[in-house]
């Protein structure tokens, strides 16, 4: 049972939530996340039906290129950019001897990976004029990490927000690193559900 001050507490947080509009960005994210995983699955179902041989396509990438080759680009691009689809690698996964190993080192690397840019954007906050301009460019992150703190964290952790941009923004404004390699943490959710769904599809 809940003491009445924690009551109180949990209110005033629920209100304050509702006046920074955070339930409409987190229904919208949700959502958008879930029409580009149904989309991404029914090109997949399309593609492998009537174009493409998807299952050649991952032995080809096993046959040409090292794990090591494809989990170093998958950590560039979790650290710098995150502009590759995590989707991908998790496929390439599925191809490995042990998928579900593979799937952990993705899941990991995409952890360090925001933690690599974090301290990136720790690091670029100590030049004033660099930090004013990237921090007006991705001013959308900032704003929202202020007003909502962890629980964005948690949003770009699973749904279709920027990991490397928001854990960068992190940095930026020097939000405390340990409650951010906490909520980062839901990271691995996300590579959870989307390795069995991914998998699924793939067997």
């Amino acid at each position: 049972m809940l003491s009445r001050e924690r009551r109180k507490k949990l209110k005033l947080l629920n209100r304050y939530y509702k006046m920074t509009n955070f339930y409409d960005f987190l229904k919208q994210t949700a959502l958008k996340g879930g029409v580009i995983l149904a989309i991404l699955l029914i090109a997949f179902f399309i593609l492998d039906y009537y174009y493409l041989d998807t299952h050649a396509i991952l032995d080809s990438l096993m046959a040409n290129y090292s794990p090591l080759s494809i989990l170093s680009i998958f950590y560039a691009s979790e650290t710098i950019i995150g502009i590759l689809p995590p989707e991908m690698f998790i496929a390439w996964s599925s191809k490995m001897p042990n998928p579900v190993l593979y799937l952990f080192i993705l899941a990991s690397l995409s952890y360090l990976g925001g933690a690599t840019a974090y301290w990136l954007g720790k690091l670029v906050g100590k030049i004033p004029s660099i930090k004013n301009r990237l921090e007006n460019r991705i001013a959308k992150h900032t704003t929202n990490l202020r007003k909502w703190g962890g629980f964005f964290i948690l949003i770009g952790a699973l749904l279709p927000l920027p990991h490397a941009i928001v854990s960068f923004a992190c940095g930026l404004i020097k939000y405390d690193f340990k409650n951010y390699m906490l909520w980062a943490l839901f990271r691995f959710v996300r590579f959870a559900l989307y390795g069995w769904l991914i998998f699924g599809a793939l067997s």
